[in-house]
């Protein structure tokens, strides 16, 4: 019997892989998928969404593939540049909760607001969060997070602070390091370089010139990096192209 469910098992996994490939090579998902996400975009839809009551600023679709990523790997320290409203600290929070052990998670930001802080330390699950105030790539910020981070032996990072491609290009350097073998970097809002101009009025960044190309930068000095397709092509829906770097 348990050969059987193994088969079975098998056959849905190979099932799913196959309508993914085939899902991803059909132009008008794609053109249908890229037009939604344009046509949401001005209406706030990541900002519509909470996390155990704590805004998370999330598309649900990315989520939910954090949630796969982390169940995976399975880290014992997350750390995350970009604070916001403090959902994703708690998201990761919550995993590590389920993952159980001493897992913790260190947020960055250079300005964590009073609401924020009073969300998270207020939250059953702040006690596994550390705050990090200071510029994610200031030396003494990412001294700090060194301190904090001492010898966890499974650590995933996730870049989701300032979005222009200098910015986020230097903290693929400095935040790299910390990642370990088979975990992952994960960089939020690549989709930043997709898209039309208009949606980069008055931003520090503009298309081309984001996320996305700090990523094709990084990778093509770093081959110990690759991007690992299996999250996006089977979204589609995800702010994130081109952004989970796993470590070979």
């Amino acid at each position: 019997m348990a050969g059987t469910d193994s088969g079975r098992a098998d056959a849905f996994e190979v099932r799913n892989a196959e309508m993914t490939r085939r899902m991803n090579a059909d132009p008008h998902v794609r053109d249908v998928t890229r037009e939604w996400v344009h046509a949401v975009l001005p209406y706030e839809y990541h900002y519509h969404f909470s996390w155990l009551g704590v805004p998370i600023i999330q598309f649900p679709s990315d989520i939910a593939a954090m949630q796969e990523l982390i169940w995976n790997v399975k880290p014992d320290l997350v750390i995350e540049t970009g604070v916001a409203r403090g959902g994703s600290l708690i998201f990761y929070a919550s995993m590590l909760e389920l993952l159980g052990g001493e897992g913790q998670v260190i947020g960055v930001d250079v300005d964590i607001r009073s609401h924020a802080r009073e969300a998270i330390e207020g939250h059953p699950l702040g006690r596994r969060v550390v705050m990090v105030q200071g510029s994610s790539i200031d030396e003494a910020t990412v001294a700090e997070v060194a301190r904090h981070a001492g010898k966890r032996q499974r650590v995933l990072v996730v870049l989701d602070s300032s979005h222009t491609s200098e910015h986020v290009a230097a903290e693929l350097r400095l935040y790299s390091p910390f990642v370990t073998q088979g975990s992952y970097i994960v960089v939020f809002d690549t989709v930043i370089d997709d898209l039309p101009d208009r949606f980069h009025e008055g931003k520090a960044w503009k298309a081309g010139r984001g996320p996305k190309a700090a990523v094709r930068e990084f990778l093509a000095a770093n081959t110990d990096f690759g991007v690992d397709r299996t999250y996006e092509d089977k979204l589609l829906v995800t702010v994130s192209p081109e952004g989970f770097l796993k470590r070979l």
